[in-house]
């Protein structure tokens, strides 16, 4: 393993694996150096498929990758599930596949349970994390661990645990008013989590807003991002990839598989 990518630093099951990758250990160049594993970032695709198959041999497990767009639709996957559909989450109880999300500033989040009966990715930004009417992809990830949809035993909120990986900093989220409105509407104490830079604009904590979603479902256990800057990826130009950073960027991938 890459010795540049963040190994998830929790107390999951051994047979639980986590990790997000760094812009280091791949075969783009220019602004997509080294490890881009996004298609759809305008990188040679030769390049990226290269730097996926490198990520599929680094995690000894199949990468699916998905077609994001910041909503909250959470997809099972099985070993037929393919590439690039549609969704912004990813859940399975397969060994051998692993949950991937692409991340270049949006908060990547890897979700287990105490018993690593199940595993899910979820990528999310601040459109995925408000979502419509406080039911964004947080909630509707912590609702799959409930169900007994796997035919596994459902999981309650006091059994799952949280890895936050790296994303962009409360020091650089520049948001609007709009934004803020969406996530005070739905709780007026998040206010907090939003500090005014200028007339209608605010600095927002990407990681602490999905933190107090997840304290409001019951999820306690949460580890890594905590906001401070090491974990920003607008910050740490030479390990993180960041669009809002560059605009022209590669994407790095969170994954968490069974092993």
């Amino acid at each position: 393993m890459n010795p540049k990518w963040l190994q998830a630093q929790w107390p999951a099951p051994p047979r639980v694996r986590a990790l997000c990758t760094s812009r280091h250990g791949g075969s783009s160049t220019g602004a997509y150096d080294t490890l881009n594993l996004g298609t759809h970032v305008g990188d040679d695709p030769a390049s990226v498929a290269a730097n996926r198959a490198a990520l599929a041999q680094a995690l000894g497990a199949r990468p699916v990758f998905l077609s994001q767009v910041h909503g909250s639709r959470l997809l099972m996957l099985d070993d037929n599930s393919a590439d690039e559909q549609v969704a912004d989450a990813a859940m399975t109880r397969q060994r051998g596949l692993a949950c991937t999300v692409m991340v270049a500033d949006c908060l990547p989040l890897l979700m287990t349970d105490r018993l690593g009966t199940r595993v899910a990715a979820v990528h999310a930004g601040w459109r995925g994390l408000a979502g419509d009417r406080g039911l964004g992809v947080l909630e509707v990830s912590c609702e799959a661990f409930g169900s007994d949809s796997l035919a596994t035993a459902p999981a309650k909120a006091a059994d799952l645990m949280v890895w936050l990986g790296p994303c962009i900093g409360p020091l650089a989220f520049e948001v609007g008013e709009e934004v803020r409105q969406l996530f005070v509407a739905h709780d007026p104490t998040s206010a907090r989590l939003f500090l005014p830079k200028a007339p209608g604009k605010w600095l927002a904590d990407l990681p602490g807003l999905a933190r107090k979603r997840l304290s409001a479902l019951g999820v306690t256990r949460v580890y890594g991002n905590d906001g401070s800057p090491p974990w920003c990826t607008v910050s740490q130009s030479s390990r993180f990839f960041s669009h809002r950073r560059d605009r022209i960027s590669g994407r790095m991938a969170a994954c968490i598989w069974l092993a």
